[in-house]
């Protein structure tokens, strides 16, 4: 088994966004929100910058991450773009493929590609995506990955059809390619693909320690990483105060309470969050998986977030928020990089 890496608490600080749709805003409101926190994230020294994939909700923009992550990388010069990810059951590999081999060559060096393993919607959605179910099953998830992978360079599945075909534009270079999840299911592929692994802890609910250890137990390496390589994606909203930093939360409390009843409402204001009274299930379902996981002053925020580096042994960090107003998250996510 590989030992955890020593961690340094200066690893790579990168953003997971959501292009999430506001009270009385447009969908062209949010993406240009998500825009421009990829510009500030950019000129700020962030190392990646990731959108979800999410369909059939009011509350989330983000349904095509390739589309979007070509206007990222179309807006900022430095700073890797990707996904955070796109979930694979609900496309076939091979448009996958080409679209991530078409990003590549538009941004060499800069792709990211997050894959995530759940249809990141409900199954009748699902379906209308891939026209059926019959991808949608555990048992299919490693066999599309592999193929994945070996349109995009890593060459290992010997099977006439893959073989056979090749993901044009021709690659110069190959996008980084992440496998994503919340489950020790998800950490032990990736660890038996050999591939870069990230934990979704900002809505996961296992013990982070351990996944990466499952990560780390399976890992073999491949063609294109010889050691594991983790990161932890967790969320956070900061403040001068614990009170203001509560109250800045008070959407993405409400925000994560619609999704549990299915309402998947846009984002209200602080104020309108505070207003709304918490009843004793709400107060239950907070308790055992909080909005955010991690709210209070700059300072202790980031110590916290230290601790949490150092004890999974990860070697990136990414953050998240759920915020009514984009420059109160980017706050956030500068206040804790001027601290890292």
């Amino acid at each position: 088994m590989p030992d955890a890496p020593v961690s340094d608490t200066r690893v790579p600080l990168s953003i997971l966004d959501l292009a999430s749709l506001k009270a009385d805003h447009t969908s062209t409101d949010a993406l240009n929100d998500t825009i421009w926190l990829a510009e500030q994230a950019d000129e700020a020294g962030f190392d990646r910058f990731w959108v979800a994939e999410h369909h059939n909700t009011k509350s989330v923009v983000s349904t095509n991450p390739p589309v979007l992550v070509s206007a990222l990388g179309a807006h900022t010069k430095r700073i890797k773009v990707g996904s955070g990810g796109v979930m694979l059951p609900n496309h076939a590999p091979y448009v996958v493929a080409e679209q991530f081999a078409m990003l590549e060559a538009l941004y060499p060096g800069r792709i990211d590609l997050g894959i995530g393993r759940a249809p990141g919607t409900d199954q009748l959605t699902a379906a209308a995506l891939r026209r059926g179910t019959d991808a949608l099953s555990v048992e299919e998830f490693p066999h599309h990955v592999l193929q994945l992978l070996h349109w995009l360079g890593d060459e290992r599945l010997d099977e006439p059809m893959v073989q056979r075909l090749v993901a044009t534009p021709e690659p110069t270079s190959f996008p980084e390619v992440w496998l994503l999840g919340s489950s020790g299911y998800s950490a032990q592929l990736a660890g038996m693909l050999g591939v870069r692994y990230c934990y979704a802890h900002h809505f996961g609910g296992m013990d982070p320690v351990s996944v990466f250890e499952a990560y780390r137990s399976r890992f073999e390496p491949s063609a294109s990483l010889d050691a594991p390589h983790a990161m932890i994606c967790t969320s956070a909203i900061t403040a001068d105060t614990e009170e203001e930093a509560d109250f800045l939360a008070g959407p993405a409390r409400k925000m994560w309470l619609s999704i549990r009843t299915g309402a998947r409402e846009p984002i209200v204001t602080p104020e309108a969050a505070a207003a709304h009274e918490l009843s004793a299930t709400d107060q239950i379902m907070l308790a055992q998986s909080p909005a955010t996981k991690f709210v209070g002053t700059h300072d202790h925020v980031t110590e916290q977030l230290r601790a949490l580096v150092e004890g999974t042994g990860v070697q990136e960090l990414m953050l998240t928020a759920t915020t009514f107003d984009i420059a109160t998250k980017m706050a956030t996510y500068r206040a804790i990089s001027d601290r890292w």
